[in-house]
């Protein structure tokens, strides 16, 4: 995506996408469907079913606000103006804070503020976003490239869709099995606090794959070396909250736990420690599948990574009800390590190729 007509394009194919997630949002927010999704497939009480609809209406501007926002982001990542999405995000920040406190100040905190602060931080984000990606491209108006084909297009997008559906789905179904743990509360909430928590600190490394995408064929042995050394960062950084006394203080102040979840917050956390140390191993190769637009083997890996998660809830809820929240984080750092196993493999076949026509050029 280095010119305005491959924007254009990719943009056509985000906004027939964004369609089909509006329209099957659309029904969960305003038909029976949605009352019986929340009440059957997440626990919830009838009397919550209103609330939960409403907020999901707000989520889903949120999610072509999103949208909009990765668009023109994957473009200046493209351009290297990655210091705008530093940017963009501070002001998000900024803007939540401020709409939190006026919330707060006039005493008009509601269930749906949560899902109202959020939309207005990625109102911010995606209107910065738009605002530089539109001054980049105009630079870029003169860029004769070859732009991309709708055919290339959909090969190497559809596979990413259905990649980040399966994502979607594996903590909806985590919640399910937990809801038939020995305590069904107190496991949910710990796993909950515990994976917030754990993608809080994965957020900074989950664009170790355009790392790959934009340095790795000119620079592959110092993309590497800098992999080896930041891989290590999230499972430090959640290993001190699990052993120090920093742990329980970050619990209580920071996100606000009682003891009691506290501590069973940080036994579970320990859990998504294999996981934080995998995830930025798996983004890579992922990278790496993207480079050669083998989108369609990351898919596999996922398949594979949910499939795993899913054998392990069965087994886990069965033979272990006690572990409660466990459950989850368990599963999850087990289906990771499946991911990076199927992943690795699909990384191993592609690279053959390159190796093998690198060799032959050298011989000749």
């Amino acid at each position: 995506m280095k010119n305005p007509q491959s924007f254009k394009r990719i943009t056509i194919l985000f906004l027939q996408v964004t369609g089909i997630i509006v329209a099957i949002s659309l029904a969960i927010s305003y038909t029976k469907i949605g009352d019986w999704l929340f009440i059957q497939f997440f626990n919830a009480s009838e009397d919550m079913v209103y609330t939960i609809s409403q907020t999901f209406k707000v989520i889903t501007l949120v999610v072509i606000f999103s949208g909009i926002r990765g668009i023109y982001q994957g473009f200046m990542i493209n351009q290297l103006e990655t210091k705008w999405i530093t940017i963009g995000v501070v002001l998000r920040l900024i803007a939540m804070l401020v709409v939190a406190y006026i919330f707060i100040t006039t005493d008009r905190v509601t269930s749906m503020v949560g899902a109202l602060i959020f939309l207005v931080g990625m109102l911010v984000e995606m209107l910065i976003s738009v605002w530089r990606g539109q001054r980049l491209l105009r630079r870029q108006k003169d860029n004769k490239e070859p732009s991309v084909g709708k055919k290339e297009m959909l090969q190497f997008y559809t596979p990413l869709v259905l990649f980040f559906v399966i994502q979607t789905l594996l903590i909806p179904v985590i919640y399910a099995f937990l809801a038939k743990t020995n305590n069904m509360e107190a496991g949910i909430a710990s796993f909950a606090l515990a994976y917030s928590i754990c993608q809080l600190v994965l957020s900074f490394f989950m664009f170790t794959h355009q790392i790959v995408l934009q340095f790795y064929n000119d620079h592959r042995e110092k993309v590497i070396r800098f992999m080896v050394i930041i891989s290590l960062i999230p499972t430090l950084l959640l290993g001190i909250l699990c052993v120090t006394k920093l742990g329980p203080w970050f619990m209580k102040v920071i996100m606000g736990a009682d003891p009691s979840l506290s501590n069973m917050t940080i036994v579970v956390l320990t859990f998504f420690l294999f996981r934080a140390l995998l995830f930025p191993w798996v983004d890579f190769l992922n990278g790496y599948l993207m480079l050669k637009k083998r989108t369609k083997k990351m898919l596999v890996g996922q398949i594979a990574n949910l499939v795993t998660v899913v054998i392990c809830l069965i087994i886990f809820v069965a033979f272990f009800p006690q572990w409660n929240g466990i459950i989850g984080a368990a599963s999850i750092s087990i289906g990771e390590l499946t991911g990076l196993g199927v992943v690795l493999f699909n990384v191993k076949q592609v690279s053959k190729e390159p190796v093998l026509s690198t060799l032959e050029e050298n011989i000749r």
